[in-house]
């Protein structure tokens, strides 16, 4: 009986696992499938290096809205990755008790924040902040940074905390051993061991920044234009494909879904390129 039943739970399993795949496999048939033709007729060095995007003109170039999702990408990796591994590396080895509940519960808490609630924070305090600190009109690069980095900070908390948490005590003691303070065995001895599990973190973190749209939307400006600067207007890939895709026909729509075959293979070659400096580290 018992053989029966793991014979039938590798079959659930197994099926799960082609239910996950295929999933995958039917989007990028469908994305490129329906991407492509709209990129060839516009033509690719049109299509991702033009810079001005007016469909009324049929006009399809989608270089601003690149640069956009660079730029908000970046700024959101400066601030949220620093931020969030030392706040893990202090809930791992430095929180007291009485200070890590709370601490890990308000992290939770934030994961499970929807992303309009963020883009309404964003646009009630972040966009006024930012006018009244630094001039513009609030809604820029600057603001959309930080409310990204803001999001994807519970992603690298929790994966770096498991992953520090995860080394084993004795490269601690080693490093006390051989005369280090508590903080230089954390920082030289158990967060490079941890390395591995916080470069993932990181990677999630920046499919967060990536993928983020409704949030984004709310902040940025939403100026199909190449930003002069931090406090400019943006608009990034996906922000571009929710704004327009409602009331989108013909080369239009499909051009838009050209768009999303590029923000895929944008994210693709991230994870690709992320995965080779990680073996190379090894």
């Amino acid at each position: 009986m018992m053989h029966i039943k793991e014979k039938v739970m590798k079959l659930l399993f197994f099926f799960s696992a082609l239910v996950s795949i295929a999933a995958v496999i039917l989007i990028c048939i469908f994305l490129l499938a329906s991407g492509i033709p709209a990129i060839r007729e516009i033509g690719i060095f049109k299509f991702l290096m033009g810079a001005k995007w007016k469909p009324a003109s049929n006009l399809y170039g989608i270089f601003p809205m690149i640069i956009g999702s660079l730029y908000v990408t970046a700024g959101a990796l400066l601030i949220g990755v620093p931020t969030g591994i030392l706040t893990a590396v202090f809930m791992a080895r430095f929180a007291p008790k009485h200070i890590y509940t709370p601490l890990k519960s308000a992290v939770n808490l934030m994961a499970g924040i929807p992303s309009v609630v963020y883009g309404f924070f964003g646009l009630v305090v972040l966009v006024p902040l930012i006018r009244e600190t630094f001039g513009g009109r609030g809604m820029s690069v600057l603001t959309a940074s930080i409310l990204l980095g803001l999001m994807i900070l519970p992603t690298i908390v929790s994966v770096s905390e498991t992953s520090i948490r995860a080394v084993p005590e004795n490269y601690y003691e080693g490093g006390l051993a051989l005369g280090a303070s508590h903080e230089r065995s954390v920082f030289l001895a158990v967060l490079p061991a941890a390395k591995s599990g916080i470069f993932a973190g990181v990677v999630l973190g920046i499919g967060r920044a990536v993928g983020e749209t409704m949030a984004v939307m709310m902040v940025a400006g939403n100026q199909a234009v190449i930003p002069g600067s931090m406090l400019s207007g943006v608009r990034t890939l996906t922000t571009n494909i929710v704004l327009e895709m409602g009331y989108s026909t013909d080369l239009h729509r499909e051009a838009l879904i050209g768009t999303a075959v590029v923000l895929f293979i944008f994210i693709l070659m991230i994870n690709l390129s992320l995965s080779m400096l990680k073996r190379r580290r090894k």
